[in-house]
């Protein structure tokens, strides 16, 4: 195995160390470091909606998103943040003993909300910035319409969706857990994230920022007709607020976020390179 790389059983005992030290950390520091991921999360969504709010054709509008989108989470890995997605990847350091339920679940609903505020603060500050005016207000509409395309999913929908995402997110991790350099690193994250964004999967955390950004932009009337020019229902922009944003997505997607990254990635890894490995 090329020594700039860790093979997958090296990756496997590296994420339960890991595991361990994000389950004991200060529930204020994972709290602080849940908000940054939050906030770099976001930082990636508002700028490939900037990106590619003036293509119409859907396929292109994501293949150009997704280029810009892994940015955010390179940002969690290596400038330091807590993520509930990639946090996920702790039922390893839970499967191996190592690490209580108790510890799991805390850290897993304090970092998901320290990233749901930073998801918030950014949708506030991208719309008081004047940046949803450009192109004539058509990146409001853009914000606004995909916000209420995501809480008009149905649930089982959303929850495959979720599924698929994270498995990919998680892979992306993982693998980044592996590269012993910078480079390597934003390689390793940078083709899954593409993948997810590209094939339009749902992400817990980067949806804090699309939905609340929605959810306020729709209060401006320019942004509302234009995200109707784009083909929104008058029905689902008003369908569109703070209830619907977790019934509609978050729930049916952060369920699947879980069972995409803890079970398609992080059990199904530990089995084969922890447990069959002692057996």
């Amino acid at each position: 195995m090329n020594s700039n790389f860790l093979s997958p059983s090296e990756i496997a005992e590296f994420t339960v160390n890991v595991g361990i030290k994000k389950a004991n950390m200060t529930v204020i520091n994972q709290f602080i470091l849940g908000i940054l991921a939050g906030v770099f999360i976001a930082f990636g969504a508002e700028a490939a909606n900037m990106a590619s709010h003036t293509i119409k054709d859907v396929s292109t509008a994501k293949l150009i998103g997704g280029l810009i989108f892994p940015a955010g989470l390179m940002l969690v890995l290596m400038a330091g943040a807590e993520l509930f997605t990639g946090n996920n990847l702790m039922i390893i350091a839970l499967a191996e003993r190592k690490i209580t339920l108790y510890k799991l679940l805390r850290s897993w609903i304090v970092v998901y909300l320290g990233n749901l505020i930073g998801g918030v603060i950014i949708a506030y500050l991208v719309l008081w910035s004047g940046q949803l005016d450009y192109s004539g207000g058509l990146l409001g509409g853009s914000t606004v319409k995909a916000a209420a395309g995501k809480i008009n999913l149905s649930f089982c929908s959303a929850l495959v969706l979720g599924i698929l995402c994270n498995w990919l997110v998680c892979l992306a991790v993982w693998s980044s857990f592996g590269a012993k350099d910078g480079i390597s690193k934003a390689v390793c994250v940078f083709f899954p994230i593409w993948l997810f964004v590209a094939s339009g999967f749902e992400h817990s955390v980067a949806n804090m920022y699309y939905i609340t950004a929605g959810i306020i932009a729709k209060c401006n009337p320019l942004y509302v007709t234009k995200a109707i020019e784009l083909g929104t229902s008058q029905a689902s922009i008003d369908a569109l607020n703070w209830c619907s944003m977790f019934t509609g997505n978050l729930i049916p997607v952060t369920i699947g976020n879980i069972i995409g990254g803890s079970g398609l990635v992080g059990i199904i890894y530990w089995f084969i390179y922890i447990r069959r490995s002692k057996s």
